[in-house]
């Protein structure tokens, strides 16, 4: 069984900045094309993957949305939202908009790890036109929108009891990075999602296309 251990805003490591992703995506997602527009949602899921793999997660969702965004849902502890002591900024900004601030570099936030975690989230949010993160933690719930990875405001945190622990991330890729289309194709992220259900038993894994209903 793996063992608990804390996670918090001083789990997560500031290695670098966020600036060059939007000038050269390919070097983080490899391509512009479908592959590296598919990319994103993996890296996602990937953080959701982690908390399973540290014992915290047990149901991860994935939606396409009617209007092409993602939105993937997990049960775990919830991105932390605490100040963090390096960027003086919440734990979840610092996630967000930092390149390398993660919970995987000092060992202390995850023991394994599947995905980039921190990178992929930083990555994927620069590469949007628009994010909202959603996290229950703490019995409130802590929203923050990003537009082209930048954040609007500070986050914004009101009391909510009727949920437990968990992240919810949205995004809309940015048409201006991926311009041969922002089209999810279902049966590409099917695939993989399927091998990850596969690859990492215990773990429930909901895929749903809303844009045919």
């Amino acid at each position: 069984m793996t063992k608990k251990s804390n996670y918090g805003a001083e789990q997560i490591q500031v290695l670098e900045g966020l600036d060059p992703v939007r000038k050269r995506p390919g070097m983080y997602i490899g391509t512009t094309g479908p592959r590296g527009l598919h990319h994103l949602v993996y890296e996602v899921v990937d953080n959701s993957i982690d908390e399973a793999l540290a014992g915290y997660c047990t149901h991860i969702e994935i939606d396409i949305n009617a209007d092409g965004s993602i939105t993937v849902t997990d049960n775990g502890r919830g991105i932390p939202t605490d100040v963090h002591p390096t960027t003086g900024k919440s734990a979840l900004e610092t996630v967000m908009t930092v390149l390398h601030a993660g919970g995987k570099f000092g060992g202390g936030g995850y023991k394994v790890s599947g995905g980039l975690h921190g990178v992929g989230i930083s990555v994927v949010n620069a590469l949007s036109e628009w994010v909202v993160v959603n996290v229950w933690r703490d019995n409130n719930i802590h929203t923050q929108r990003y537009e082209r990875g930048i954040p609007l405001g500070s986050l914004d945190t009101k009391p909510d009891k009727k949920h437990s622990t968990g992240t919810s991330v949205s995004f809309l890729p940015d048409i201006q990075i991926f311009s041969g289309g922002i089209e999810f194709d279902y049966s590409t992220l099917a695939g993989r999602l399927k091998e990850l259900a596969y690859l990492n038993a215990g773990v429930k894994i909901t895929f749903t296309d809303h844009r045919k209903e």
